[in-house]
């Protein structure tokens, strides 16, 4: 796989080479992730996805001039579980040594560019240090997410004790490989008013839902539907580069979509969902049966409620478009976050460099208290506070007062006027299940659609993922939860897709999510809702440090800054199955060093 050889002429051989999907086992079902606004720089011209589409997977034959060959180290350079770098001139692979045997992979991870070496290596594949992404080492495939694509290959040849790697350029340079998959052969596609998979919200899970049902060889039709203008894009990014444009942000080019026959309906409102006939209907009366149906749907911004609500220049971050709004109305002026959630402290860090003055208004005596806790709340304020931004905590909004219809004052329960020229609120979000209502799917009383652990809802051939639903979290003894998080869409988005293809697939992600905020960046993993002590190593002045969420004598969650890999090892530690106790990791501040991580390796307490 992706080494060196004679170019026999027959194309389709290389589905076969590529995808031995059956040998490969359980684990490996798992597909496509979120790809990075860099997705397809220099790769987007309608021809890649044509005969030449196999090229940016792993290369079963490139030609002998493609290929470049090194000699990188002696077997004995490398311990069983190490990971290094190794340069072969037209780039760097990342080369592996586990149980004995070595494998050369692409080194960065296709996400966001994070170098693999410093992730972690455990159970046969290796995690990204950054966003938790996994890569099983046999294959480069993508096996937990973020990200939609996978890693290329390489050959390792080990002679008289030297290891030597043979790669390909092309797929040095790429650093990123698109699985195989299916075109769409269904004649009527694009025409009729049927379609065998209908997919409602394009977000991450719309996206990897439907990419994963291609990935495993299904070739009739799919709809994606949206009520955005755009193809699906990075929303998480949204909020942390408020001026980026929807190309910049895009999953997947325009061709991607054509060439596997993925039809995208945009700006398209679904109404009505008729189970008993397998139909919705759209806003403009357009019907469309279905065989399957996804519903993911995300949710939908809370707004504010005072007087004076729907003046000018108020918003939600929910486009493109808002988010370069926003910059615009603040740059060298006043802005008002309302909220210090995870969207609102994003924005007022973005806007802290632009604005004249950034003000963050907050119910909570601290910034992300419920989810990180108070002490470590306090010292992100404080990093906030070194940057220009003002907190007005334990008060809420009362009114928006204008002039000529544009916003001009914030008026605070507290009595406090906050003068304003554009204000963002960020106070949660409610899943957009509206049009469900009377459909008999069913939703809970907070209006989540409540799913099993393979995404299947009350009605059969009926699925649910994304921000909008409830689902039994495995490691946390199956207690239903919704884990509204970008790399979780991913996760369900698969699930569902494989048991469309009737493959049993189970739910067993360990949530994983981060943020950024002036050039630093929170990783944090696990399910901390409910904890009742925080454990810190480190030092939260300098915001070098990890906390660990403890209930009872269980860890059950994790986050860090400046302290990588230690998010990712504890992510790849609660996948295992293997329970934290809050004892080991008492043990660890009182005798361990700092950094050392060793007892974190899954070898028993």
């Amino acid at each position: 796989m992706g080494g060196c050889f004679s170019k026999p002429k027959p194309v389709e051989l290389k589905i076969e080479v590529v995808l031995p999907e059956k040998e490969r086992g359980k684990e490996e079902l798992s597909a496509g992730g979120k790809g990075s606004p860099r997705a397809y720089q220099g790769n987007g011209t309608a021809r890649h996805f044509h005969a030449e589409e196999r090229l940016p997977t792993p290369q079963p034959y490139p030609s002998p001039q493609d290929c470049v060959e090194a000699t990188v180290c002696h077997v004995k350079d490398l311990e069983n579980g190490q990971m290094r770098e190794v340069e072969l001139g037209w780039g760097k692979v990342l080369l592996v040594k586990d149980n004995g045997e070595f494998h050369a992979l692409g080194h960065k991870c296709p996400h966001y560019g994070a170098p693999l070496v410093k992730g972690v290596l455990s159970r046969g594949r290796v995690r990204c240090p950054w966003h938790g992404a996994c890569f099983n080492i046999s294959t480069g495939d993508l096996e937990d997410f973020p990200g939609l694509d996978s890693l290329h290959k390489f050959q390792v040849k080990i002679e008289k004790e030297k290891v030597t790697v043979r790669a390909s350029k092309q797929a040095l340079q790429l650093q990123r490989r698109t699985k195989v998959m299916a075109k769409c052969i269904s004649p009527s596609a694009g025409h009729s008013s049927s379609t065998n998979v209908l997919i409602v919200g394009a977000g991450a899970a719309g996206l990897v839902c439907a990419e994963t049902l291609r990935q495993e060889g299904f070739s009739d039709r799919i709809v994606l539907c949206t009520l955005d203008r755009h193809l699906p894009y990075d929303r998480a990014k949204l909020s942390k580069s408020l001026d980026a444009q929807p190309e910049q942000l895009a999953l997947r080019p325009k061709e991607f979509f054509r060439a596997y026959g993925l039809e995208m309906l945009t700006e398209a409102q679904v109404v009505t969902v008729d189970v008993r006939n397998k139909k919705v209907v759209f806003k403009d009366g357009f019907k469309l049966e279905y065989s399957k149906l996804l519903l993911a749907p995300g949710s939908s911004p809370k707004t504010l409620t005072c007087r004076g609500k729907d003046v000018e220049n108020v918003f939600t971050i929910r486009t493109p478009e808002d988010a370069n709004r926003v910059v615009r109305l603040a740059r060298g002026r006043n802005a008002v976050v309302v909220g210090a959630g995870f969207l609102g402290m994003e924005v007022a860090a973005y806007l802290a460099e632009k604005a004249h003055s950034v003000s963050v208004v907050e119910l909570e005596e601290t910034p992300f208290r419920r989810f990180l806790g108070e002490r470590v709340g306090r010292a992100l304020m404080k990093m906030f506070e070194n940057n220009r931004v003002k907190f007005y905590m334990q008060t809420e909004v009362l009114e928006l007062r204008a002039q000529e219809g544009k916003l001009q004052e914030v008026v605070l329960k507290s009595s406090k006027v906050l003068r304003a020229d554009v204000c963002v609120v960020g106070i949660g979000a409610v899943p957009a299940t509206g049009f469900l209502r009377q459909s008999g799917i069913a939703l809970d009383s907070r209006g989540f659609i409540p799913v099993n652990k393979m995404m299947q809802t009350n009605i059969p051939a009926v699925f649910a993922a994304g921000d909008a639903v409830t689902f039994p979290l495995a490691w946390r003894n199956n207690r239903k939860v919704n884990i509204p998080h970008w790399q979780m869409a991913h996760a369900q988005g698969r699930v569902a897709a494989e048991n469309m293809l009737a493959q049993e697939a189970e739910i067993n992600t360990v949530p994983y999510l981060w943020t950024a905020m002036f050039g630093k960046s929170l990783r944090y993993a696990g399910y901390g809702e409910g904890f009742d002590d925080v454990i810190i190593q480190g030092d939260l002045e300098e915001l070098k440090f990890v906390a660990f969420y403890t209930k009872g004598d269980e860890v059950i969650a994790v986050a860090s800054m400046n302290y990588d890999p230690i998010v990712s090892k504890v992510a790849e530690v609660l996948a295992s199955g293997r329970t934290i106790r809050k004892r080991e990791v008492e043990l660890f501040m009182l005798h361990g060093k700092t950094g050392d991580m060793s007892w974190l390796t899954g070898k028993g307490s």
